[in-house]
Protein backbone atom coordinates (compact mmCIF):
# COMPACT_ATOMS: atom_id res chain seq x y z
CA UNK A 1 0.00 0.00 0.00
CA UNK A 2 2.15 2.37 -0.89
CA UNK A 3 1.53 5.90 -1.89
CA UNK A 4 0.98 7.42 -5.84
CA UNK A 5 3.12 9.16 -7.65
CA UNK A 6 0.89 11.79 -7.15
CA UNK A 7 0.38 11.57 -3.18
CA UNK A 8 4.51 11.61 -2.66
CA UNK A 9 4.88 14.83 -5.09
CA UNK A 10 1.83 16.82 -3.00
CA UNK A 11 3.87 15.81 0.06
CA UNK A 12 6.83 16.83 -1.53
CA UNK A 13 5.07 20.12 -2.32
CA UNK A 14 3.91 20.46 1.47
CA UNK A 15 7.18 20.58 2.75
CA UNK A 16 8.88 22.55 0.92
CA UNK A 17 5.62 25.03 1.60
CA UNK A 18 6.38 24.29 5.28
CA UNK A 19 9.87 25.14 5.02
CA UNK A 20 9.92 28.37 2.96
CA UNK A 21 7.26 29.31 5.47
CA UNK A 22 9.67 28.45 8.66
CA UNK A 23 12.07 30.48 6.93
CA UNK A 24 10.24 33.51 6.28
CA UNK A 25 9.23 33.29 10.31
CA UNK A 26 12.77 33.25 11.37
CA UNK A 27 14.02 36.15 8.79
CA UNK A 28 11.29 38.23 10.45
CA UNK A 29 12.38 36.87 13.99
CA UNK A 30 15.97 37.71 13.36
CA UNK A 31 14.60 41.32 11.88
CA UNK A 32 12.95 41.76 15.02
CA UNK A 33 15.47 40.49 17.21
CA UNK A 34 18.31 43.31 16.05
CA UNK A 35 16.21 46.20 15.55
CA UNK A 36 15.54 46.82 12.15
CA UNK A 37 11.83 46.93 12.07
CA UNK A 38 11.21 49.82 14.79
CA UNK A 39 9.44 48.55 17.44
CA UNK A 40 12.14 49.27 20.09
CA UNK A 41 11.95 53.14 21.37
CA UNK A 42 14.03 56.00 20.28
CA UNK A 43 17.09 56.24 22.00
CA UNK A 44 17.76 60.40 22.50
CA UNK A 45 21.65 60.22 22.00
CA UNK A 46 23.68 63.74 23.01
CA UNK A 47 26.49 62.77 22.31
CA UNK A 48 27.29 60.23 19.20
CA UNK A 49 30.43 58.65 18.64
CA UNK A 50 32.23 61.66 18.36
CA UNK A 51 32.24 63.95 21.11
CA UNK A 52 31.41 68.07 20.26
CA UNK A 53 33.91 69.52 20.16
CA UNK A 54 34.09 72.21 22.94
CA UNK A 55 35.63 70.46 26.53
CA UNK A 56 33.95 67.65 27.85
CA UNK A 57 32.35 68.51 31.26
CA UNK A 58 31.06 65.74 34.51
CA UNK A 59 27.50 66.83 32.94
CA UNK A 60 28.13 65.28 29.98
CA UNK A 61 29.25 61.58 31.29
CA UNK A 62 26.11 61.95 33.30
CA UNK A 63 23.95 62.37 30.19
CA UNK A 64 25.53 60.05 27.34
CA UNK A 65 23.37 57.56 25.91
CA UNK A 66 24.33 55.05 23.30
CA UNK A 67 22.31 53.51 21.01
CA UNK A 68 20.89 49.71 21.60
CA UNK A 69 22.95 47.00 19.87
CA UNK A 70 22.03 43.19 19.51
CA UNK A 71 25.29 42.34 20.45
CA UNK A 72 26.18 45.68 22.61
CA UNK A 73 27.67 46.47 25.87
CA UNK A 74 25.95 45.76 28.82
CA UNK A 75 24.05 49.43 29.47
CA UNK A 76 24.40 48.92 33.45
CA UNK A 77 27.79 48.10 33.23
CA UNK A 78 28.22 51.48 30.97
CA UNK A 79 26.31 53.54 33.17
CA UNK A 80 27.75 52.65 36.26
CA UNK A 81 31.40 53.38 34.43
CA UNK A 82 30.14 56.72 33.23
CA UNK A 83 28.81 57.86 36.88
CA UNK A 84 31.97 57.10 38.00
CA UNK A 85 34.12 58.92 35.57
CA UNK A 86 31.90 62.30 36.18
CA UNK A 87 31.97 61.68 40.11
CA UNK A 88 35.64 61.34 40.10
CA UNK A 89 35.92 64.47 37.71
CA UNK A 90 33.60 66.61 40.08
CA UNK A 91 35.89 65.64 42.93
CA UNK A 92 39.05 66.15 40.74
CA UNK A 93 37.95 69.90 39.66
CA UNK A 94 36.15 70.90 43.73
CA UNK A 95 39.74 70.11 44.51
CA UNK A 96 41.42 72.48 42.16
CA UNK A 97 39.41 75.26 43.32
CA UNK A 98 39.90 74.90 46.68
CA UNK A 99 43.56 74.55 46.06
CA UNK A 100 45.12 78.04 47.05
Amino acid sequence: MGLSRTDEQGEQSMMWVFAILVGLVLGVVATVAAGRVGFLPPVETRLGATPPDAPLEPRDLRDVRFSLAVRGYRMDEVDALLDRLAAEWEQRDARRTEAP
